[in-house]
């Protein structure tokens, strides 16, 4: 069975012609993931370890100090001040966020959302959104969906998905399920496990 992350996912049906291909490509044959080469990895699970430990988003701004990679000084430090604007004086309390694979013609996609937080009394899972490029409604849409196909039966009564554009301040809550985009998503599913044995 192929893997790919969620984000893999969206960045593939995102596309389409030659580059929905050269990016199937290139998930194919990439390296092994390496914790080291994961970008925003540090700063991911510096999120999570402050919600889990009840810390300030203060947590959060010390990691700056300690930066040595020129691009991460260069990045991080909107992401951290995004994502404090966002926060601001909420009341915000962790729970462990479920995962599972959505299968489909041999692929499995991971369906991992980062972060289980209850603000001011509303729970919802979310997957960070840490990329400077727009945030557009059909990724929001695909994640989200997949997120309640899959999670649904784990999670409590009125417990909400949602992606966090962590840039610009916003956690996004689309209406889901969204009708005929399981069989969307399908289709592509399918796509991807024609090509892989030619890419």
């Amino acid at each position: 069975m192929h893997k790919l992350s969620l984000t893999d996912f969206v960045d593939i049906v995102s596309k389409s012609g030659t580059p929905k291909a050269t990016n199937v490509a290139k998930v194919k044959h990439r390296p092994k993931y390496e914790p080291s080469t994961d970008f925003y990895k540090l700063l991911r699970d510096r999120i999570v370890e402050t919600h889990k430990n009840g810390l300030s988003h203060k947590h959060l701004v010390k990691l700056v100090p300690s930066l040595n990679d020129l691009k991460k000084i260069k990045n991080y430090p909107d992401i951290i001040s995004g994502y404090s604007a966002w926060w601001g004086k909420k009341d915000i309390k962790w729970f462990d966020p479920p995962s599972e694979l959505f299968v489909q013609h041999g692929i499995a996609v991971s369906i991992n959302p980062e972060l289980g937080l209850n603000v001011n009394g509303q729970s919802y899972l979310v997957k960070l959104y840490f990329k400077s490029e727009p945030l557009t409604k059909n990724r929001i849409d695909i994640a989200t969906h997949l997120m309640e196909v899959c999670l649904r039966k784990h999670c409590k009564a009125g417990e909400s998905m949602a992606v966090l554009d962590i840039r610009n301040s916003k956690l996004i809550t689309p209406k889901v399920p969204i009708p005929s985009l399981s069989a969307t998503l399908d289709a592509e599913l399918a796509y991807i496990a024609a090509l892989w044995p030619n890419v």
